[in-house]
């Protein structure tokens, strides 16, 4: 498999809201993480940052022209690459942890990171048996309840376990807007099969099932509608006999 040249890793589509979809299309749609540029009138925020095997400050000018607080939904590999490259980061405090001290194996990049999950590889000198995400210690720890504060724009954290301990959603309610990270996606979800994490899951889903959202910007997949969001959540809980 031939490497990518770095020019042509990310990808950048502005969307409506002030909202810019950022994501790496030379990895395969199943492993790919959507990164999320928010403008705010006083700061932004950027929901996540890819897998770290490209600089997304040197080739994503965007997110380098104001100051800046980068969450992570999670700390899985494919979310925290690049949070590194951040001097404001942030995350729940549950996987605080985790984002200073990652590793191939609590970030899960033993299990999934291979040639395989690219349909280019990324450039040289890339080996996927060698790959790590740089630790990040977390400059802001989140908790449920907190609010991110654009200036104009103010999202809330939801704390939503089930996925990973620390996982969270941004909510705005002035839009209806939800980033859900990988909690709920349209798409194939990942699930553990410890009871304990299986319960915090549907509780999880139910929560985001009563919010009045109008459109969901997810940690995978295409973005979709309130009522797509109602479809999936109603679906899973229905498959699960809740």
């Amino acid at each position: 498999m031939i490497h990518a040249n770095p020019a042509d890793w990310w990808r950048v589509r502005k969307l409506d809201d002030g909202v810019t979809h950022i994501d790496e299309p030379h990895i395969r749609a199943f492993y790919r993480c959507n990164v999320w540029h928010v403008r705010g009138r006083d700061r932004d925020m950027l929901v996540d940052s890819g897998m770290g095997v490209v600089s997304l400050r040197d080739l994503v000018p965007l997110v380098t022209e104001r100051p800046l607080e980068a969450v992570a939904s999670h700390t899985h590999f494919d979310h925290i690459g690049c949070h590194h490259e951040f001097p404001c980061r942030s995350c729940h405090g549950a996987e605080a942890h985790l984002l200073r001290a990652p590793t191939r194996e609590n970030t899960f990049a033993d299990t999934y990171v291979t040639d395989g999950i690219f349909t280019t590889l990324p450039p040289a000198p890339y080996s996927s048996a060698h790959y790590a995400v740089p630790a990040a210690p977390a400059t802001r720890l989140l908790w449920d309840g907190d609010v991110i504060d654009l200036g104009d724009r103010q999202f809330e954290v939801i704390h939503t376990p089930g996925h990973s301990p620390g996982g969270i959603a941004l909510w705005e309610s002035a839009t209806g807007m939800l980033f859900s990270g990988d909690i709920v996606y349209d798409g194939e979800l990942i699930e553990s099969t410890d009871p304990r994490e299986q319960a915090q899951y549907a509780a999880s889903m139910e929560r985001l099932l009563r919010l009045p959202v109008r459109i969901v910007h997810g940690g995978h997949f295409p973005s979709y509608s309130g009522d797509r969001h109602r479809e999936i959540i109603l679906a899973w809980l229905r498959q699960k006999g809740l």
